[in-house]
């Protein structure tokens, strides 16, 4: 693995809007970054304004761009092996902007509990207003904290209050049981899911239990409201959650991948409708044949085929089981998409794609991971949502495992293969090369960050550099995700923190 990190920052241009051409840029000058210290520095202007809701979700200092927080979970902070940092940088109209960043580790002033081995502070990241002051939260898990409440292992999650100035402060929402793992990765989601008008908090205790926490929240962390608990009648084991109204009803709800134990055969998708008095119980999505469709590993909610309900896409990202022979496009990977209906997710008109599938670049091959990341957001300006998702483990010519990302458009017909565009290390414009292991897209995501009207793609790559991690921002034009003059790459050097093992870019806030 190289050692140069490699850094591009975006040249200034006019916001492009739907429907006009990509103009002629001049080619990419990519170099070494320079060592910043690691950042707590002002990220928004002090009198910045808080943008409309609709625009809230990932703006932290209220300025109308979406900004970036990207997870370290098994990094080194204050010497201490796996305690965990998040990195944040804002947007701007120029794109993600690299000077105007923070980190955020548990030895942080204002941030509850210390870094300590193994906490793995950033596990899992969620985004929301939760104490409906106007500014976007970071909700932060630490699914190996040990807590004095919950013993070995029980998990916390904690919050990172947004205002003008950007991310400050904190207090911890929930601790967990003994080896619960509360905020691990995939057993975090934020949602209205009682229709109350205020952002609730849904985590997984018992790896199997919805434990639901009721917004508003006060800036200590407390909530006005007792807690929900959705048992499960079996022994699952949730493996990623998000939310989204997939039954059109205006109240939130919460979908679910979900397996028995560890046997990848039993993967499945249930949902929990959200409603006045709380989450109904779960809802297992069935297929044309009367039986539940084959889920994946990860999953995001969004209306892909705008008919004013909400779809879930889901990522089957591991293959080679048995099951593999009775479901469709399963070699390889593959993504899912099952359209939202007045009465639910309609699992009999499901359309599951995967290399093979017409329009989508390369082909399938066992073991490549595609579907290893599903986000969900307008990344031409077309109107329908595409998914992004990663394949980490592609080879590349010759080269094993190192990565690459695929956007899928959406369209009136819903998911479709035609017009998808893949984006790896050797794309041009993109800087560094592809090289064994890297991983790139082991993580991705999708977000306004110049406000343009356009979602643009990074991609998480936490093999780059021996396991130090690395991340890619690509700034989206109406026919390209890689436009000539809008690529980010970034690591632990210029965010000053400890690169052995850190495994930058492992998740991203969404």
């Amino acid at each position: 693995m190289r050692s140069t990190e490699l850094t591009y920052v975006p040249q200034s241009t006019s916001k492009r809007r739907i429907g006009r051409g990509i103009g002629v840029a001049a080619a990419i000058a990519v170099a070494a970054a320079v060592t910043a210290p690691v950042a707590a520095q002002a990220a928004g202007a002090a009198d910045a304004t808080p943008a409309a809701s609709s625009e809230l979700h990932d703006d932290f200092n209220g300025d109308g761009y979406a900004d970036l927080a990207v997870a370290a979970p098994t990094a080194t902070v204050g010497g201490k092996k796996g305690a965990g940092y998040v990195a944040v940088l804002y947007g701007s109209a120029n794109g993600l902007n690299t000077t105007k960043r923070q980190v955020f580790s548990q030895n942080t002033a204002g941030v509850p509990g210390s870094a300590e081995t193994d906490d793995a502070f950033g596990s899992a990241l969620s985004t929301a207003d939760l104490d409906r002051d106007g500014y976007a939260d970071l909700v932060v898990g630490a699914g190996r904290e040990d807590t004095a409440d919950g013993g070995t292992d029980s998990g916390l999650v904690e919050v990172l209050w947004g205002g003008p100035k950007g991310l400050s402060g904190g207090a911890a929402l929930a601790t967990g049981k003994a080896h619960d793992g509360l905020g691990a990765q995939g057993r975090l989601a934020l949602g209205d899911v009682d229709g109350d008008g205020a952002e609730d908090l849904v985590t997984v205790e018992n790896q199997f239990n919805l434990r639901v926490l009721s917004g508003p929240f006060a800036r200590d962390g407390s909530t006005a409201r007792d807690e929900q608990i959705v048992k499960d009648e079996f022994d699952s084991r949730v493996l990623d959650l998000a939310t989204g109204d997939v039954n059109g009803d205006g109240v939130t709800d919460v979908a679910a991948t979900e397996n028995d134990g560890d046997e990848y055969d039993a993967r499945r998708v249930v949902y929990w409708p959200g409603s006045r008095q709380g989450l109904a119980p779960y809802i297992t999505v069935k297929g044309a044949d009367g039986y539940r469709i084959q889920g994946g590993e990860n999953l995001d909610i969004g209306d892909v085929d705008q008919d004013g309900v909400d779809d879930i896409v889901v990522g089957r990202a591991v293959d080679g089981y048995d099951s593999d022979l009775d479901t469709p496009a399963a070699k390889g990977g593959r993504v899912t998409w099952i359209p939202g209906t007045s009465d639910g997710p309609d699992g009999t008109k499901i359309t599951h794609l995967n290399q093979d599938s017409p329009g989508v670049p390369g082909a399938a091959e066992s073991g490549d991971g595609f579907g290893t990341d599903v986000r969900v957001a307008d990344v031409n300006g077309d109107g329908y949502p595409d998914v992004a998702t990663g394949l980490p483990y592609e080879d590349l010519g010759g080269v094993s495992g190192a990565g690459a990302v695929v956007v899928l458009r959406g369209s009136a017909k819903g998911l479709t293969g035609t017009g998808a565009q893949v984006v790896t290390q050797n794309t041009p414009n993109v800087p560094g090369a592809a090289e064994k292991g890297d991983t790139f897209g082991k993580a991705v995501h999708l977000a306004d960050a110049n406000h343009d009207g356009l979602a643009d793609l990074a991609a998480g790559a936490p093999g780059e550099n021996g396991n130090a991690g690395s991340v890619w921002y690509f700034r989206s034009g109406p026919t390209t995700v890689v436009s000539p003059n809008g690529t980010t790459a970034f690591g632990n050097t210029l965010l000053g923190t400890t690169a052995t093992d850190a495994r930058l870019g492992t998740g991203f806030a969404g």
